[in-house]
């Protein structure tokens, strides 16, 4: 284990801040990790767990030790005729995992397609794009525990996924470390997921009328490239903000007065507005603001146009809060960790 000093994280955050970290530290397995968190330079200040970088914003230099798990891997635990159990260290790329499943026939997965970030960023933020949550496929997780340095399992329902939640974002939060994911993956009789968004329409635009589950991941990709900028382009963490939820009858009185407003009804008399859309309404898709703003295709999205500071763009997002609430009285709830 080697221990660095004044390292830059700027090319640890897809934002691209430009920010340092008092300490640094890389592990490449359970046990460097916790060696790691059993060092007393570490175990005693602050702790920054890093993965992909590709869900915070950093807005100050962080006075603490950041450890970035580089944990590797892939196993077959469990395999039958018609599905497979697979384990990930939470060190490998998202998105790469999502094109080895692919390439082994391996379902389940496709719509979640070119999500940035990491294997154990996932669970811990239940991700999910087009009509599908990593909890449908989930299984189980091993983590250590920050303070014991044990490893502990947590199954699909201790880790109580919500949406764009789970126990580690909020009871258990900075408590426990990701080392490795176990997902429950199909190979064959593949349920096809085509009712989101424009899934349909770009299978048809290609002449695809049975579509494969490497079919739905392209046409994922596509979409995605074509509404969201590259971070290694133009410094962004995706969506910045939560869809929010509202029960249906403050739903209606909001239609009442907004009759273009978009609603998906969800069970329990909810219904889920899409932020992008609020935010557009308020008047801020496309706003450039020095080397910081909002993107010009996706209003969910900020951007970091290079040189911006993290402290910026917390500013931009909460204006961009209040005049949501104070237009349609609703909160936006930020999906990007401010650190």
């Amino acid at each position: 284990m080697q221990l660095l000093e004044n390292i830059s994280l700027k090319p640890y955050n897809s934002f691209g801040i430009n920010v340092e970290s008092s300490l640094w530290v890389e592990v490449n397995s359970l046990e460097e990790l916790q060696e790691a968190l059993g060092n007393d330079k570490i175990r005693h200040g602050k702790i920054m767990i890093l993965g992909g970088g590709s869900n915070i914003l950093l807005t100050a230099d962080f006075n603490g030790v950041v450890i970035k798990i580089n944990i590797l891997g892939k196993e077959i635990l469990e395999e039958t005729e018609k599905e497979v159990l697979v384990k990930t260290g939470a060190g490998e790329n998202w998105h790469e995992f999502v094109l080895y499943a692919l390439d082994q026939g391996w379902g389940g997965i496709e719509n979640l397609s070119l999500i940035p970030g990491t294997v154990g960023a996932a669970p811990m933020q239940n991700i999910g794009a087009y009509g599908v949550e990593i909890r449908e496929v989930f299984d189980h997780l091993t983590a250590v525990h920050r303070e014991t340095g044990k490893a502990e399992k947590f199954d699909n329902r201790d880790c109580k996924f919500g949406y764009r939640e789970s126990v580690f974002k909020n009871i258990y939060k900075e408590q426990y470390v990701i080392t490795h994911v176990a997902l429950r993956l199909t190979k064959k009789d593949h349920p096809i997921n085509t009712s989101y968004g424009t899934i349909s329409q770009v299978l048809e635009q290609n002449g695809i009328k049975d579509p494969t589950i490497r079919d739905v991941s392209n046409a994922v990709i596509g979409i995605r490239q074509s509404k969201l900028p590259d971070p290694e382009k133009i410094g962004n963490a995706g969506s910045f903000f939560k869809n929010p939820t509202i029960d249906k009858i403050d739903f209606e009185g909001l239609r009442a007065e907004f009759s273009s407003i978009p609603g998906y009804e969800l069970p329990g008399d909810q219904v889920k507005i899409p932020a992008a859309w609020l935010i557009e309404q308020s008047g801020w898709k496309g706003i450039k603001r020095g080397n910081i703003g909002v993107h010009k295709k996706q209003a969910l999205v900020l951007v970091n146009y290079g040189g911006g500071e993290g402290a910026e763009l917390r500013d931009l997002a909460l204006e961009i809060q209040k005049s949501v609430a104070d237009r349609f009285g609703i909160v936006l709830t930020p999906e990007v960790n401010i650190i």
